[in-house]
């Protein structure tokens, strides 16, 4: 039976938190949507379902996150985790603060935490404050995002929009006073009928000490740093087994590396790989929206390529905004997503065996295109991206790594095949 069942926003934020667990020691298998029944889901102590609802609409999110909820309770799961990103990513309508409020009447509970911070990745929270690297959250990138731009850093702000409950903060001190104090703050805190707290963090040791804290919450939620401490609760208690979690099994050599995110990371990785001489093909967004067969001609070109190449639908937020007013927001994306998952499919069946994804909605997209319906945790490539195995529909057995396009270093693209054995 699995220890902790995760609920995952989106694609890349699963394989996210999975890797923290691995880290931590606890064999994890992150599935596809909701796990059918008769998956074998065998030696595992963490389960994250990986959904694709970040962005869909409320109600939609909330009725397949309850579902993966049951499934979860089904395996045995003692604790659940509901997964968004380090940037809080959401609308004024949600999905954060109502799927939240479904999960926690469901299992009856009376309280969570919210708690984004990723120090790894430059994300802080101080006074309920978002910090991406020295600033605000609305001062970053992510106030341009196409889907979810993030232009209040006040996570307490953003939250009380979303739900019907009272949001309250547990401060920096009480954190750093450690586990105890604030366990004593939550239960000050349900007692002035609050429901839900964001809670501040700045370093590994602060998410290490809030683990600790909510090791008796039926619920927390929050990006994957917060998850670091869970592990050890686990361990404490005696149910977690001795030896590696991470290993995965070998693949042929032949790679790929898919870009769809814009966010200024990836973007910069892009010209990173460029720069020191990678194979890189920018894809026509305009092309693909007017019906070109982008795919098929950007398949031709990889095909030529001696070493992994690199194609991308990747722009700066200028270009991404004009293509979004000529062909619609939702419409672009669609189309955009549909073609790298196209290519996708259309690279493992010209035998490409180690394959990197950048952008959220990207990996969601070529993960259900190629019939995956579990990927097999392993080793860490950069903070919050480890590689994983996975059976395409196809037999193929292959690696993936699925990024947040917010992630990783500059050299990532070349450090990830070399992390791979």
């Amino acid at each position: 039976m699995a220890l902790l069942g995760i609920i995952a926003d989106d694609f890349t934020g699963a394989t996210d938190i999975a890797g923290m667990l691995v880290k931590g020691g606890m064999r994890t298998v992150q599935t596809i949507g909701v796990p059918a029944p008769d998956m074998a889901l065998d030696d595992i102590d963490g389960i994250v379902v990986a959904l694709k609802s970040r962005t869909i609409a409320p109600n939609d999110a909330i009725a397949q996150s309850l579902d993966a909820l049951v499934a979860l309770q089904a395996r045995g799961c003692r604790q659940f985790f509901f997964k968004y990103c380090s940037t809080f990513d959401s609308t004024d309508r949600g999905n954060i603060g109502p799927v939240a409020d479904a999960l926690l009447d469901r299992l009856d509970a009376p309280f969570t935490i919210f708690c984004p911070a990723f120090p790894a990745n430059g994300r802080a929270i101080f006074h309920g404050y978002l910090f991406v690297g020295s600033v605000l959250l609305s001062e970053s990138s992510m106030r341009d995002h196409p889907l979810t731009p993030m232009t209040d850093p006040s996570l307490m702000r953003v939250l009380q929009r979303q739900t019907r409950h009272k949001v309250g903060l547990i401060g920096l001190r009480t954190v750093q006073a450690g586990a105890t104090a604030i366990r004593e703050e939550i239960e000050v805190l349900k007692a002035s009928g609050m429901r839900h707290a964001v809670v501040d963090a700045g370093t590994d040791p602060d998410l290490m000490t809030i683990g600790e804290a909510v090791a008796d919450l039926a619920l927390v939620t929050g990006g994957s740093g917060v998850a670091m401490g869970l592990p050890a609760n686990f361990r404490r208690a005696g149910l977690l087994r001795a030896g590696a979690a991470d290993e995965l099994p070998k693949v042929d050599s032949k790679a790929a590396i898919i870009a769809g995110s814009c966010s200024a990371a990836t973007l910069g990785q892009i010209a990173t790989y460029r720069g020191a001489g990678g194979a890189a093909l920018e894809l026509d967004t305009g092309a693909i929206c007017d019906g070109g067969d982008v795919a098929n001609q950007a398949l031709d070109w990889a095909g030529k390529q001696a070493g992994p190449a690199l194609l991308y639908a990747s722009a700066p937020p200028d270009r991404v905004k004009a293509v979004q007013a000529r062909y619609g927001v939702e419409e672009s994306s669609k189309r955009i997503e549909a073609t790298m998952a196209a290519i996708a499919q259309g690279l493992v069946g010209a035998g490409v065996r180690r394959l990197v994804v950048a952008g959220g909605e990207t990996s969601g997209a070529v993960v259900q295109a190629l019939g995956a319906r579990a990927l097999r945790i392993g080793p860490e490539i950069d903070p919050g991206v480890p590689w994983t195995a996975t059976t395409t529909a196809s037999g193929a057995t292959i690696a993936l790594a699925l990024k947040s396009g917010n992630f990783g270093a500059a050299d990532f693209f070349s450090k990830a095949f070399a992390k791979l054995p």
